[in-house]
């Protein structure tokens, strides 16, 4: 089964007291989310300046919906989750309020099919390669055209490897602990994504370095 149980923004997690419906729920929080969100959304404006409707890929808690959401208030956000980790999202979802992110779709990667909800000219996706098994990355770029418009973009914000190699100390400490976590998970070669994408008729157009030896990579369909 699919593991998109998205703590895959973080390791770490954290539940808060929160305050719905007048009973007392836990709020996720990804510290991490907050540290990468003004970096990763310093890319989404430039690449996504003339998207108008984005499909978000394992969206986990919520925070980066509703930072980008807010912030380009012109695209309409789809943020989806697997069933088990709705609540946490929807919880960011409601308190944010905003007008441009619809009901959250439930969506597991590896599971049929996806939900039918018309096709979007960009999706995006953070933190997740590395938490699905190299299966489910495969199937993942086998069902994307199917709901993206012709000329849509498709943004992947983590970290790769490069030639096979890690890309810095930390990043090959964390696939230890990642493979320790779960054998199938891990950090994906670049080269070997690539591969997947161009399989589906989708080209590399950007590669941008970013904080923490992670990468935002932007493939264009069509």
């Amino acid at each position: 089964s699919a593991r998109l149980a998205l703590a895959a923004k973080s390791s770490a997690i954290i539940h808060t007291p929160h305050e719905k419906s007048g009973l007392a729920m836990d709020k996720p929080f990804s510290a991490a989310c907050e540290r990468n969100r003004d970096p990763i959304l310093d890319i989404l404006r430039e690449v996504f300046r003339d998207r108008r409707r984005v499909l978000e890929i394992g969206s986990g808690t919520g925070q980066h919906a509703v930072h980008f959401a807010a912030a380009l208030p012109y695209l309409s956000w789809q943020a989806s989750e697997r069933a088990q980790n709705l609540a946490g999202l929807n919880y960011w979802l409601d308190d944010a309020a905003l007008p441009n992110t619809p009901q959250p779709l439930v969506l597991d990667v590896g599971a049929e099919p996806w939900p039918v909800c018309g096709t979007f000219d960009a999706a995006f996706t953070a933190n997740t390669l590395h938490i699905m098994s190299w299966a489910e990355v495969v199937t993942l770029f086998a069902r994307l055209p199917a709901v993206l418009d012709a000329d849509a973009l498709f943004m992947v914000y983590g970290p790769f490897n490069i030639d096979g190699e890690f890309t810095s100390q930390s990043n090959a400490a964390f696939d230890v602990s990642l493979r320790q976590r779960d054998p199938l998970m891990g950090i994906r070669d670049l080269a070997e994504v690539d591969a997947l994408a161009r399989a589906q008729s989708m080209q590399l157009i950007a590669n941008h370095a970013m904080p923490a030896n992670n990468r935002c990579v932007v493939w264009r369909l069509g």
